[in-house]
């Protein structure tokens, strides 16, 4: 196993596929016990040799985009012995993270945004007076369908930096690429004749040739290739419309083209782009098959790739009486299905995941009514309001984490115009293995910032749909119903309300909202047997807090707050700033979530937060 990139470096060109088979089957030995992001990271196995063994890293600049494609990168720069513990509370991190690694020069986690940084760096350098450092964005899996990419390439074009963008073309995200530029970049990998002749030209060129002729003869190259991308494939070529060269597409799983046409690149100066093509899962026959499914497998078995804990088949499109499913997000795919089958005003929007919010059930079903609009968060709100405006009902599914990115439109393009938009606010709450950046804990505090913006937190699956149907057809303006992942604790079945709940007792009452109310009744069943009886106030409507609730609480002397959320700005500031202007004056104390969670899983972040049964019980006592 190499250990670093000196290490490979001393190799010929004709074994670093032997190092790229050895990586390949390392990760997929070990993601099968340990699971982690499979399918991308086996898709740029050969790309992370190349890119090691070409460039000086860490003093060249390497960034990553969607950081669960640079596993590979990560054994390769020393982590090979810690690999095992990826996505482990006290292991790595599932995403490049700048304390973990001096070969990680930018965290990344949400998607898009790699060009933006390592542009930063690049003008960095140029200020700095270092012209000989190389700074690279690797982008992939769908993340250039995200606005800041495009923000970052019309930025980057008349920049002059020394900046390399690899565009790693595999045709998918999480799901299957949409949209336009997935459409054009097939037309470009699909020429027969554009590719016969591109690798008929490139076959003329010495490689051997060095220094100014070298770049000449590229630059040449390019010209023609390009002119020939005009002639067969159609239409002018966008990036080169941008004042980026391109090169590509070339075979991202042929080691020595990808040295060959890197170390070219290397030395070439000012912004470039090279256009490589993949396969996602490459190596691991389901994988290649499922990309989808297999992009964060859970547990499989090696040798075959057969999942040993595989969850329930996601159904097509099943009748209204099926039984409920196991997960709230399956809830939410099909109670949208069942209030669109009754009113053709609601429509479906989804930021690329269709499968990870179950909304691929209503797209199925209604195609013509369902938009994955791919990694565009900003775009998804901003036609969501346009929609809206026409009468109609969108419902906009995306994770908490990445709802954040649309902060902007929700508030200038739908909260000011007071447009009825419904957000399925998926993964709120904290999510586990994947840590800081996907930790749904800020959606309460930014949402609630928003004049006219209700917030419902539903505890059960029976919550969802009340929920969601309350905020299609009762109210008005910006609306979320916010749902954790996985499945429904036991003790939350059959709970259904969509205000909120009050059980009285004692003179300490405890206030809470979300699937932690779990948490609370086993807490609060394990103090009734010490002789310590406590109140319980369940809001399912957070924000605006229910007056009558605020009222309720009033009347105890001792109030504590568990939360899932961010203690800055979260439910229990707003409900102890509403009982103070009241003129309550009692023992108020909250337990909330302070800064950023680290991978772990949900019941150790709970725990680690003091948001778990014991720690409850403690506090109250």
């Amino acid at each position: 196993m190499i250990h670093s990139p000196d290490e490979l470096k001393q190799l010929p060109v004709d074994q670093l596929q032997s190092v790229a088979d050895e990586l390949r089957q390392y990760i997929i030995d070990t993601l099968s016990t340990h699971p982690g992001h499979l399918a991308s990271s086996l898709g740029t196995v050969e790309l992370a040799v190349a890119l090691h063994y070409v460039f000086h890293t860490p003093d060249d600049r390497l960034v990553w985009d969607v950081g669960h494609q640079a596993y590979a990168h990560k054994i390769l720069t020393g982590r090979a012995s810690r690999f095992a513990t990826i996505r482990t509370y006290g292991g790595l991190s599932g995403f490049p993270k700048r304390s973990e690694s001096p070969y990680d020069p930018f965290g990344t986690g949400h998607s898009s945004t790699s060009i933006s940084a390592a542009l930063g760096m690049a003008t960095a350098s140029r200020l700095q007076g270092d012209t000989r450092r190389n700074h690279i964005a690797v982008i992939g899996d769908g993340a250039l369908t995200g606005g800041e990419a495009f923000e970052a390439l019309n930025n980057l074009g008349i920049s002059k930096a020394n900046l390399l963008v690899v565009l790693n073309d595999n045709g998918i995200s999480i799901d299957k690429a949409v949209g336009g530029l997935d459409q054009y970049l097939t037309r470009i990998t699909a020429s027969r004749r554009y590719n016969r002749l591109k690798a008929q030209v490139w076959s003329k060129l010495d490689g051997s040739q060095g220094g100014r002729r070298h770049n000449r003869s590229l630059g040449f190259f390019q010209r023609l290739t390009n002119t020939a991308k005009t002639m067969f494939v159609g239409g002018s070529n966008l990036f080169e419309s941008l004042g980026i060269r391109y090169f590509g597409p070339i075979d991202g799983h042929d080691i020595p083209r990808l040295v060959d046409m890197l170390s070219r690149l290397r030395d070439l100066p000012g912004p470039k782009l090279l256009h490589i093509v993949t396969t996602k899962g490459k190596g691991l026959r389901p994988a290649e098959e499922d990309p989808v499914v297999y992009h964060a497998p859970g547990t499989f078995d090696p040798h075959t790739g057969l999942r040993t804990q595989s969850p329930a088949p996601q159904p097509s499109a099943p009748p209204i009486d099926t039984p409920r499913p196991l997960k709230y997000q399956e809830v939410f795919g099909h109670t949208i299905i069942e209030l669109a089958e009754q009113n053709p005003a609601i429509v479906g929007i989804t930021p690329a995941m269709p499968t990870g919010c179950s909304l691929n059930l209503m797209m199925q079903r209604m195609p013509d009514r369902c938009f994955d609009v791919g990694i565009a968060e900003q775009h998804a709100v901003t036609f969501a309001a346009g929609l809206a405006s026409m009468r109609k009902l969108p419902v906009f599914a995306v994770y908490s984490t990445f709802s954040q990115r649309a902060f902007d439109q929700l508030i200038h393009d739908a909260a000011i115009a007071r447009y009825h938009l419904v957000l399925g606010i998926d993964r709120a709450g904290l999510v586990g293995e994947d840590g800081e950046t996907h930790q749904g804990i800020f959606d309460v505090p930014m949402l609630s910032t928003i004049p006219g913006c209700k917030i419902y937190a539903p505890a059960s699956y029976a919550e969802v749909t009340a929920c969601l149907r309350k905020a299609l057809y009762e109210d008005t303006g910006l609306t979320a119903v916010r749902y954790p992942r996985g499945k429904e604790p036991e003790l939350c079945a059959g709970m259904n309300e969509t205000e909120f709940t009050l059980t009285e007792g004692g003179n300490v009452l405890i206030v809470t909202y979300g699937r932690i109310i779990a948490e609370v009744l086993g807490a609060a069943a394990r103090l009734l047997d010490d002789g310590v009886q406590c109140g319980i106030l369940r809001l399912v409507t957070v924000f605006p807090i229910p007056e009558a609730a605020i009222e309720a609480a009033m009347q105890y002397e001792k109030i504590i707050v568990f939360e899932e959320g961010s203690a800055e700005g979260g439910i229990a500031e707003k409900l102890a700033a509403a009982m103070l202007l009241r003129g309550w004056k009692g023992d108020f104390r909250a337990q909330c979530i302070h800064g950023f969670v680290p991978p772990a899983s949900v019941p150790r972040c709970l725990s680690m937060q003091s948001l778990d049964s014991d720690a409850m019980y403690g506090a109250v006592k």
